[in-house]
């Protein structure tokens, strides 16, 4: 049966540095955390996952994408997102995220099977259409993490460091933000950071020298 038609909400911020590149890239930032605690899934649902899959051209339209489908989807971008943190941070790629990639890049079928029908005869038969689609697209996406992450780009992959963003991008120069509006969000951080320690000690605080030392206490 098909899934029945969702609202798909739109990606309020333009793709990051990278990601219509590498589709891989794309999937990672497929949920972004926004300000204020709000999280934007653009595979929430079936029919997110598959309006997902279509635009990038991994899925044709009307696919009819189930539940089942879309969290494959899901938890396949869990996976890529833990090997792209474990690769920015230095750290050795999770062994499960390597299992979860290595199947997804061995499960898509390469043909469709050979039938016999005595009304038809021979045929090419695809069992399971959805499920193939959605296979190969797993395999494409999983086949695209790997060349991201052994390439000659790996070494341009940084997290955004914009808090509370959580979208990975390919680093330009020295620029380290999935977008103008993060950029944006961290300068005004900074400069408010800076502001407030102007500030304090004005307010009567006490400050603690730069070698870490505090001032000794006066005596009652």
């Amino acid at each position: 049966m098909r899934a029945m038609e969702e609202t798909v909400i739109a990606d309020p911020l333009p793709p990051a540095s990278g990601a219509e590149q590498y589709p891989a890239l794309d999937l990672a930032n497929s949920a972004v955390t926004l300000p204020g605690g709000q999280r934007l899934d653009l595979l929430d649902t079936p029919a997110g996952a598959e309006r997902w899959l279509v635009d990038r051209g991994l899925a044709p339209v009307d696919t009819g994408m189930q539940e089942l489908c879309a969290s494959l989807l899901r938890s396949l971008r869990e996976h890529v997102r833990a090997l792209l943190a474990a690769h920015t941070a230095g750290l050795p790629a999770p062994a499960d995220a390597l299992t979860a990639l290595n199947g997804a890049l061995t499960r898509a079928p390469a043909a469709s099977l050979l039938r016999w029908d005595p009304d038809r005869g021979l045929y090419r038969e695809t069992a399971h259409p959805v499920t193939q689609i959605v296979e190969h697209a797993l395999a494409v996406l999983a086949a695209d993490t790997a060349d991201l992450l052994t390439g000659p780009d790996a070494d341009r992959l940084t997290a955004c460091g914009s808090t509370p963003c959580n979208r990975y991008l390919l680093r330009h120069g020295r620029r380290h933000w999935c977008s103008v509006r993060c950029g944006d969000r961290a300068r005004a951080a900074r400069a408010y950071a800076r502001r407030t320690a102007a500030a304090a000690p004005h307010r009567g605080g006490t400050t603690t020298p730069p070698d870490g030392t505090r001032p000794p206490r006066a005596r009652l």
